[in-house]
């Protein structure tokens, strides 16, 4: 019996990503063929066992050369753009990755034919904004869908995973300093959605869930405060430091004098506090529009405490499986 995916090809750009790899594997499990699209497919091998042989290959594209995004979606039946950066680094600007390239790919997956099209954005994602991501997202959603005016646009708030930038970025920042730092009291509200779960609305959308051209709002079950997520990272790294309340104005002075250091290890970025300054949870139009993982077939969203702690224990004083050794 052959499964729903089989004989349909999927290119997935920025497949080697965070998100991009949770996609390949819920498209694989499908039976779909992938294409996964990654600036160095020679440093892509390990997507290959996530399907059978011969399922996920990898292949060379770069979304600011239009040409190699010919190639890439050339034959495709579904193309996913889950490229995006958090922040910018010489020719990889917000505006050239999340704007014109989203873009890019929107108009030339619509001239090949391409029969379903999957952008990823972000909650927060808009034209007023003061942070260049936001912004930056907003304009790329717009070129997307007049594009390709049926595809489907998701946002997710932070996303959460075995390799997320926010729960790992802060339990490392607890094992090396006396203090972390409470940006704007911490009363910033999130929404941390699963990467798995986006996986899986994208795997749903493949096989036709969702409205075309609309926007959806992706988060997880329950919303917290900065300071509550904080917390959380805290007990499952088993740290107990200190809070070091910054105003605004102080944060973004310090992500400034920090700006000459290496994104990988810099606390924050000028963008990143100003993207704190608003809440990063699913709109109440979203929800009353259905527009939400439950509206894309994913009706129990996981919850942050059924997959974060596992991860986070490599944190603790003593390691991973500490807790076994008393």
């Amino acid at each position: 019996m052959s499964r729903i995916g089989e004989d349909k090809l999927a290119t997935v750009f920025g497949a080697s990503g965070f998100v991009g790899r949770a996609i390949v594997a819920k498209l694989a499990k499908r039976g779909w063929r992938i294409r996964a699209a990654c600036r160095r497919p020679d440093l892509a091998g390990y997507l290959q066992p996530m399907g059978t042989v011969g399922q996920i290959h990898p292949v060379q594209a770069n979304l600011r050369y239009p040409n190699s995004i010919h190639a890439a979606v050339a034959g495709a039946d579904l193309v996913v753009n889950a490229v995006g950066i958090l922040a910018p680094t010489g020719k990889q600007t917000f505006r050239a990755i999340h704007a014109k390239a989203a873009g890019d790919v929107a108009r030339i997956s619509a001239e090949a034919g391409v029969a379903r099209l999957v952008h990823i954005s972000a909650i927060g994602a808009s034209t007023t904004s003061r942070a260049r991501y936001a912004r930056s997202k907003a304009e790329g959603e717009a070129a997307v869908l007049q594009a390709f005016p049926n595809a489907i646009v998701l946002r997710p708030s932070i996303v959460f995973g075995a390799e997320d930038e926010f729960f790992n970025r802060f339990a490392a920042m607890a094992r090396i300093s006396p203090v972390l730092p409470l940006i704007g009291r911490g009363r910033t509200k999130f929404q941390p959605v699963y990467v798995g779960d986006i996986g899986e609305a994208v795997g749903n959308i493949a096989e036709g869930s969702g409205e075309a051209g609309l926007v959806y709002e992706l988060g997880g079950p329950e919303q917290f405060t900065f300071r509550q997520l904080l917390d959380l990272t805290q007990t499952w790294a088993g740290r107990d430091r200190a809070y070091l309340n910054l105003p605004f104005w102080v944060a973004k002075l310090q992500a400034a004098l920090t700006w000459p250091l290496p994104n990988s290890i810099r606390p924050l970025t000028v963008d990143q506090v100003r993207l704190l300054k608003s809440d990063n949870i699913v709109s109440d139009d979203a929800r009353s529009d259905g527009r939400t993982l439950a509206g894309l077939g994913v009706a129990n969203p996981t919850a942050v405490s059924a997959i974060v702690p596992d991860y986070l224990e490599r944190f603790r004083p003593k390691g991973y499986f500490a807790h076994y050794r008393g």
